[in-house]
């Protein structure tokens, strides 16, 4: 049954949709529209907002495809978070929110392309969790080597075939489209953990097809000397 979002709630109900419990001042402090306030204040959703939830193309496990919220769960779960959330600003908010999750879909296909999940009709998405409090092994060392650390991190489990490989996703802010643009821009770091031998594997072959790739082309003819 689609009834989901494939971002963890904690909750797994349907009304917990947006992100994951942890992860909402951390996504919401991202807009402008989201400000922190007392519990005695929290507004109520308006009428105005949408019920319509959109269909992922992210395939769940069991049957179907995943869902995500509509205007009005989104603006309601992060008012039960403590936020002041701006209804105007659901309409941004839910195309942002679904455009990076597709992507983040679209990078593990990637990944899993030519391993054989086609076989049995297709990787599909298993469970999530988000982990905005646990900073992943690769991002601790690239915040050492000076860059910037990501504001959440999900992992996400795939299943092929039978097969469950767990993906990590460091979220990072980008550039946007310009000093006059008040929209955040996203960059995504999605790659399979290092806890089996499969995940290894795949790190492993990503590694040496980019090493090969950086490799001067070796059946080129050599210069003329001159």
């Amino acid at each position: 049954m689609a009834d989901k979002c494939p971002v963890d709630h904690g909750n797994k109900s349907t009304q917990e949709c947006p992100v994951e419990h942890n992860s909402r001042s951390t996504w919401g402090s991202l807009f402008s529209g989201f400000r922190s306030v007392g519990s005695s204040t929290l507004p109520k959703h308006p009428a105005t907002l949408s019920t319509e939830r959109q269909v992922s193309s992210i395939p769940r496990a069991d049957d179907g495809n995943w869902v995500y919220p509509s205007e009005a769960q989104f603006f309601a779960a992060m008012a039960r978070k403590n936020h002041n959330p701006e209804a105007g600003d659901m309409k941004t908010i839910i195309p942002i929110h679904n455009a990076v999750n597709e992507r983040t879909w679209a990078e593990v296909l990637k990944w899993e392309a030519g391993r054989g999940g086609d076989k049995c009709g297709g990787v599909k998405l298993v469970n999530f969790k988000g982990k905005p409090s646990q900073m992943s092994p690769k991002a601790r060392c690239m915040t050492l080597l000076g860059y910037s650390a990501p504001f959440d991190r999900h992992d996400w489990i795939v299943e092929r075939c039978g097969t469950r490989i767990r993906y990590v996703i460091d979220f990072y802010t980008g550039r946007g489209d310009g000093p006059s643009s008040n929209n955040p821009s996203f960059y995504l770091d999605v790659r399979p953990a290092l806890d089996n031998w499969e995940g290894v594997k795949m790190r492993a072959e990503s590694l040496w097809q980019s090493w090969t790739k950086a490799l001067p082309n070796s059946s080129s003819p050599p210069s003329p000397i001159s």
